[in-house]
């Protein structure tokens, strides 16, 4: 186990012993409250009159109908069971809001009418006093609710759960029946309304496919990939065929030199009797026109005439192909007349040509329509979501119709039916025996109220009292390192060899060496002779921070305990206000320390010796001003004497209270130290943290803490169980070797 696990493991203990402490120091005032409170609580029982309870149980089903919700009746696809009754809040049981109506002022008043109810005093019954003496309980895990009664009457008590009972299986019904007639009424006003939204919706989605030209969506969208696909593959054949007759019309083309119109007008020609014959005639007059150059010349008329004949010639030429080819601009005579083999290139070329515009033609058909079908396909997505818009409205609409219908219908039906929501399974019975579960329940709650005041007032108790009542308090509070502890001196401890009686005095050191408290003690000495390696403690002062801790007391057996190892100790008793040692050692106090300092007495004549090397020097007449002795310098004068003059080894002085008296502060100056003595159930928290400020405050050398008086039953932990056990076994032992007269070793 770790060490933080086991600290936290102590922590708890300790808590819960400082709890258990806390109700053993307050049981007897907490035990008289409880006892106080149980016997009022059960002599209030037998004031009591006995009661007769009368119960009758409900047995609730599904309704007729549901006004709320899309469905105004559950059926079994909606999750709704035969025998469950639906609430409207899901995490709601629904019998709770019939019991809001059960217990309903209105039905409560109806049976106290009929039955004539009357309170002690004969008056009519009030409506709460009523709902105070019914009880309405769900049976866990049933639709079944339990109604019960109690009343002086036991026929009384049997008669309210019935009127009850029947009273609300009436006004379900009227319920019933009225909220179906009015939702019913409702309903048929509703459906002209419906109606036409059925006929709106449908008129706009006929609207819409006659618009978009739809007939089958989906079936078109599977149509028209199939032809897109189909042009894909006509396209990419005419693409093929194109490109072949563009590479033969590009042939043909270099072969007769010729484009397109001008091929079209030569074909023309050549084939124009007209042309050809004006042609013809032509080449004649230009043959004549040769040979007869060869006879005459330019000026003879005969060549005059040919000319002329020529001009003649060209100009009817000119308008016979104008007229059979159009205005073409002028063609080289040698393409007038072409020969076959010419003649049938162009006619090829033509062709070609032909051939290649209307594959252009279909290439661009080809194309348009592809367009067109793709442009369909990417609207047709919309037109879908557009459709199902409006298909949905139609179906909302001819589905909210039909159910406005059906439960017009219902409602008819339920108007005219006298069912309730639930049923009696179980009429109320005229009790025989009394109730006596109220004065259980007063008895319960005496206990209960009974611990209650009981630990408040342990609480109250340990909250007003302030004092520290624990070991582990002192130390807590003053935080001051722990010397020793010293158990309570006084008490009687009878020997199972003698019947004898012994009380322990209050020097233990002395009276009693052997005990478990002179032990303490000089564990007590052997700890301030360890405290200081360095230095050796010579003058130390005692004290404490309020009155009655036993700091006097601890002074004296520590002195003594010292004054055992043979070492020389002088007591000084410098509380001149209460002193307490000459009452210890049973000296006068007519002279004392103060007589000493003012010089009324000497030093040597004052002290007294009260065991082997022990002195004490006890108060003295009290001055007026105890602090102006204690501050003088022939005070620090003595002091400072005692260890070189007077030949002491250890010097205690018993000083007053520190919060009481400057006296302890002032002396720890003179001297080596101050040992703080504190008390569990005399000191309380704030007068130790005074103290300890005090003593912050001032710097002064505090040596250590001795807690006086401990009471080992009030303690968490138990310091001296074992340390009894054996000291008390020692003296037992050392009074049988007494008795027989044998020789105890430890005295030697």
């Amino acid at each position: 186990m770790s060490e933080k696990s086991m600290e936290s493991r102590e922590s708890i203990d300790l808590d819960l012993n400082r709890y258990l402490l806390i109700l053993k120091r307050w049981c007897v005032p907490a035990i008289t409250i409880f006892v106080a409170t149980v016997l009022l609580s059960a002599i209030s029982t037998k004031f009591m009159k006995s009661d007769y309870e009368a119960e009758g149980k409900l047995l609730f089903r599904i309704p007729s109908f549901k006004v709320g919700g899309n469905n105004l009746s559950p059926g079994s696809s909606e999750g709704g069971d035969s025998g469950d009754l639906k609430p409207l809040v899901a995490t709601q049981n629904p019998i709770s809001s019939q019991i809001e109506v059960i217990s309903s002022p209105t039905l409560l008043q109806r049976t106290i009418d009929k039955l004539q109810l009357k309170d002690n005093e004969g008056k009519a019954l009030e409506v709460r006093s009523l709902q105070k003496a019914l009880n309405l309980k769900i049976i866990g895990g049933t639709d079944v609710l339990r109604i019960s009664y109690s009343s002086p009457d036991p026929e009384e008590a049997a008669a309210v759960v019935n009127t009850i009972m029947n009273f609300y299986l009436e006004n379900d019904i009227l319920t019933n029946r009225s909220e179906a007639g009015a939702t019913r009424q409702f309903m048929a006003r509703q459906l002209p309304k419906t109606q036409a939204a059925v006929n709106n919706a449908e008129v706009a989605l006929r609207i819409f496919k006659q618009k978009n030209q739809i007939a089958d969506l989906s079936e078109e969208t599977r149509s028209a990939v199939g032809t897109i696909g189909n042009l894909d593959n006509e396209i990419n054949t005419v693409k093929a065929q194109l490109d072949e007759v563009n590479a033969q019309t590009n042939e043909l083309r270099q072969k007769v030199e010729l484009n397109s119109q001008q091929a079209i007008a030569v074909s023309a020609l050549s084939q124009s009797p007209p042309v050809q014959a004006v042609l013809t005639q032509l080449q004649d007059t230009e043959r004549q026109l040769a040979v007869e150059r060869s006879r005459f010349l330019d000026d003879n008329p005969v060549i005059i005439n040919l000319e002329a004949k020529k001009t003649n010639l060209k100009s009817l030429l000119q308008q016979q192909i104008g007229q059979t080819v159009g205005n073409q601009r002028q063609l080289p005579q040698s393409l007038l007349q072409i020969g076959e083999l010419r003649q049938s290139l162009i006619q090829s070329f033509l062709q070609s040509e032909i051939q290649r515009f209307g594959l252009t033609q279909k290439l661009s058909s080809l194309y348009n329509s592809r367009s067109s079908y793709e442009q369909r396909v990417k609207l047709i997505p919309q037109l879908a979501q557009n459709q199902r818009e409006l298909e949905r409205k139609v179906e909302v609409a001819e589905s909210t119709y039909q159910t406005l219908l059906k439960k017009v219908q219902e409602l008819q039906l339920v108007e005219n039916t006298n069912t309730a929501s639930s049923r009696i399974i179980a009429q109320a019975l005229v009790p025989k025996d009394p109730v006596i579960g109220k004065k259980i329940i007063v008895l319960v709650l005496g206990v209960m109220f009974g611990l209650f005041f009981a630990t408040t007032t342990v609480l109250f108790l340990s909250m007003r009292d302030r004092s520290l009542k624990t070991l582990k308090e002192v130390r807590d509070v003053l935080g001051y390192p722990l010397l020793g502890i010293v158990p309570l001196s006084v008490k009687k401890v009878r020997s199972r060899y003698s019947n004898a009686e012994s009380t322990l005095q209050q020097i233990a050191v002395r009276d009693t060496p052997h005990s478990l408290t002179s032990e303490m003690y000089r564990m007590i000495q052997a700890n301030l002779k360890f405290l200081s390696s360095d230095k050796v403690l010579k003058t130390i002062v005692v004290t404490s921070a309020v009155p009655k801790e036993g700091k006097s007391t601890v002074s004296a057996n520590l002195a003594a305990a010292i004054a055992q190892l043979g070492r020389q100790v002088l007591l000084i008793d410098a509380d001149m206000r209460v002193p307490s040692q000459h009452h210890l050692w049973q000296l006068t106090n007519s002279v004392g320390l103060s007589e000493v300092i003012v010089g009324q007495a000497e030093f040597d004549i004052t002290v007294s010796k009260v065991m082997d090397n022990l002195d004490v020097l006890t108060a003295g007449v009290r001055p007026p001003n105890p602090l102006a002795l204690l501050d003088s310098k022939r005070m620090a004068s003595l002091i400072e004497n005692l260890s070189s003059q007077y030949n002491y080894d250890f010097v205690i002085i018993d000083a007053p209270p520190l919060l009481l008296a400057a006296d302890a502060l002032t002396l720890s100056q003179m001297t080596d130290g101050i040992l703080l003595v504190a008390r569990p159930g005399v000191i309380d928290s704030n007068s130790a943290a005074a103290a300890r400020e005090m003593l912050e405050r001032s710097s002064h050398n505090v040596l250590g803490l001795v807690v006086n008086g401990i009471i080992d039953k009030n303690e968490s932990n138990s310091y001296f169980n074992h340390a009894k056990e054996y000291f008390t076994y020692q003296d037992l032992t050392k009074e049988v070797k007494q008795q027989k007269r044998i020789p105890d070793k430890s005295s030697v």
